[in-house]
């Protein structure tokens, strides 16, 4: 799966993690000296936020573009010669321009959240009737809110563009690797589904939920400044009373809550996944079976398969209902806890509408970038159980001991289908009563 796209897969993605932090840590605490140093004018945190396209093009801008390329580079052209590989200019080239795509997208949504401050506020002004906004103000502003949009869509459109090409590029990379093998694997049952099935949905699930993975983090990095720099504008909470930086800990504070608080709610979820896809797979192969086999497949031995899938998709029903109970209040909930915390210095008068719809807009982006995980973690759980059918697999032409897991796998439970080895499938008519043993405890 990775070995076939990227050179020397846990050095590479180890040697990745800590030439980011590292970079994160330059960047945050010598990087305005070094931009300065190098000619860049930055602007202090005292500055207004600039709104429009200007803000694109930045002196601090610049030198991030700057930054960014010389330090990913740096990390590409070293792996470049370091470990060469056939798809190096698409596995790493191609990630430094889908994290900068990615983080270039994040900052449109920044932009377009410093824009809402200048147009509710002109808003709220004109409300009062005095005048002192007109018409070609608030078309104006309208008109640079339309700029960003289109900004956003083109930034949108070639990342989509862009991660399908390289999605695929990944898929045939895997599916080369694989028919370089096919003489050793092709008496594997099933080879043809590892092959063709699981690729083809590994790729699709890693183009949607690896962008969206990317984009979460991205979002944590752009607007947690953003929520930082909001919170001189409320100083105090509801209960608490007056702390410091109290809308940046009062977020936290939620995410953290509403994070835990899905996990320990759907913590049986994960296991019944997996389960599911083994009765499954336990039930599609006995038919398999039965279509060559007039022995396989029989009323009573299909009645107790087909019995322990209805038993599975029973518990995961009364599991879900408790869960999205759950999730639903907590979700409504999200919807007006920033209100809440936002009374008291909304009745002080310390914040505009403007001011509030920044508020609400930068929350809500940090706080679902907190929440991918638990949104996401029924298509991460399907991922998980397409990588342990392709590790098995992998391990069966590599000659690896497998652990009891992958062994079901391989012996067809788990599989959709299975893809145990020919010689070691029972013989006709065998094998039933043995496969609702196996699994025949639904816990």
């Amino acid at each position: 799966m990775f070995e076939s796209f990227f050179p020397r897969p846990k050095l590479f993605f180890s040697s990745a993690l800590l030439w980011t932090a590292l970079g994160i840590v330059l960047w945050y605490t010598i990087g305005d000296s070094i931009g300065q140093a190098l000619g860049f004018p930055l602007a202090s945190e005292t500055d207004e936020p600039i709104v429009g396209l200007r803000y694109f093009y930045t002196p601090s801008f610049m030198w991030f573009y700057f930054f960014y390329l010389i330090w990913s580079c740096a990390f590409g052209f070293f792996w470049l010669f370091f470990s060469p590989h056939r798809w190096q200019w698409w596995s790493i080239f191609g990630s430094i321009f889908i994290l900068f795509t990615t983080y270039f997208g994040v900052q449109v949504s920044v932009a377009l959240n410093n824009w809402r401050r200048p147009f509710f506020d002109q808003f709220q002004q004109a409300l009062s009737g005095d005048g002192s906004v007109t018409q070609a103000d608030l078309y104006g502003l309208l008109i640079i809110f339309a700029e960003i949009a289109f900004v956003s869509m083109g930034v949108f459109v070639v990342t989509r563009f862009f991660v399908s090409h390289y999605i695929f590029r990944w898929r045939t990379a895997m599916n080369d690797f694989y028919m370089d093998r096919w003489p050793r694997v092709r008496h594997i049952e099933g080879a043809s589904q590892r092959v063709q099935e699981d690729t083809m949905r590994f790729a699709s699930i890693m183009e949607g939920l690896g962008v969206a993975f990317v984009d979460a983090i991205m979002t944590l990095v752009a607007f947690l400044p953003v929520l930082w720099a909001l919170s001189q504008y409320v100083t105090e909470l509801p209960l608490v009373g007056a702390i410091p930086h109290a809308l940046f800990t009062a977020l936290l504070f939620w995410a953290a809550f509403g994070t835990a608080l899905l996990a320990i709610v759907g913590i049986k979820l994960p296991g019944l996944e997996f389960r599911n896809q083994r009765v499954e797979a336990a039930y599609r192969k006995e038919l398999v079976y039965g279509e060559d086999d007039p022995d396989r497949a029989q009323p009573p031995t299909v009645r107790q398969l087909f019995e322990n899938v209805r038993k599975n998709y029973f518990r995961l029903y009364f599991h879900y209902m408790y869960f999205n109970i759950a999730r639903g209040f907590y979700i409504q909930a999200d919807a007006i806890y920033v209100n809440i915390i936002l009374v008291p210095t909304v009745i002080a008068g310390k914040i505009t509408l403007g001011i509030w719809q920044q508020i609400l807009t930068a929350f809500s982006q940090v706080s679902n970038s907190f929440q991918f995980l638990v949104n996401s973690w029924t298509t991460i759980v399907e991922l998980l159980s397409i990588y342990k059918r392709l590790r098995a697999f992998e391990a069966v032409f590599r000659g690896e001991e497998l652990s009891d897991l992958e062994q079901r796998y391989l012996s067809g439970i788990g599989t959709g289908g299975g893809y145990a080895q020919r010689a070691a499938d029972p013989a006709p008519g065998e094998g039933g009563p043995d496969a609702i043993q196996t699994i025949e405890d639904p816990r």
